[in-house]
């Protein structure tokens, strides 16, 4: 499987323990700066590009097992033997496929609001819509707001996706390859048949927004049946967004 040099930042002391921090689907490192921050008085953080987002080259191919290989590439690159796993959505679910098949290398396993399971919902209209907008025509990110707001009509998301927008030789661009994305999006919502595995009995904690439906304690007793699950209150699926230092410290106590 060919695997990829990821970019990442990194943040903390070098000599504290290791943590990685894995974003969700289009999102990137940058997404996860102020909660790196926080956690890198205790912890070395590092938060890298998954393959196809932020600075990490673009691949054909985006599933759970070859995002793996990259992240065990990352960790022998840096001479990281073990590390924990911080991870949201799509990087929870990395998170969860390398606890299942490389449990030897895994500290503590921390998966934010989603499951090891196949969820149904599609990413379609999102990847349509971004590539509806006329990129040629603009000449500030204002009109790409504007005009994205018909089709996705939720100010906080709109400004997440658009963070891929970049400008470039005075031309704005994605920074994404949306065919990639479109092709790949089935990929993203399932998740790989684990029925040949062990479960990961390693020391995990589940935390799931409290007005999110990805995560219910049902859906991860066969494959990790020895995690906590805590829910935060007042919180969707961006839960690390949304209450950020109730969710840091959930983070922190659990891995002190």
């Amino acid at each position: 499987m060919e695997t990829m040099e990821l970019a990442f930042e990194e943040f903390g002391n070098p000599d504290n323990s290791p943590l990685i921090i894995l974003h969700g689907f289009f999102a990137s490192s940058r997404n996860w700066r102020q909660v790196a921050q926080k956690l890198s008085a205790r912890f070395h953080v590092y938060v890298p590009d998954m393959r196809n987002h932020g600075a990490s080259p673009h691949h054909p191919l985006m599933d759970y097992p070859s995002m793996t290989a990259d992240l065990l590439q990352f960790m022998d690159e840096r001479g990281l033997n073990t590390a924990s796993l911080l991870g949201h959505s799509m990087g929870g679910k990395v998170a969860m496929w390398f606890a299942l098949t490389s449990p030897d290398r895994l500290d503590t396993l921390i998966v934010a609001d989603i499951a090891p399971v196949s969820y149904t919902h599609s990413f379609d209209h999102t990847v349509f819509a971004l590539k509806a907008l006329p990129l040629a025509g603009f000449s500030n990110r204002k009109q790409a707001e504007s005009l994205l707001a018909s089709r996705i009509p939720e100010l906080s998301y709109r400004q997440f996706l658009l963070q891929n927008l970049i400008l470039k030789d005075g031309k704005y661009c994605w920074r994404l390859d949306l065919d990639i994305f479109q092709r790949m999006a089935p990929n993203i919502s399932a998740f790989p048949n684990a029925d040949h595995l062990a479960p990961f009995t390693g020391k995990a904690l589940f935390i799931a927004g409290g007005d999110s439906d990805f995560l219910k304690p049902g859906d991860i007793n066969s494959l990790f049946p020895e995690a906590t699950f805590s829910t935060i209150a007042d919180a969707g699926h961006w839960l690390h967004v949304q209450q950020p230092a109730v969710f840091t410290a959930w983070v922190e106590n659990f891995l002190a």
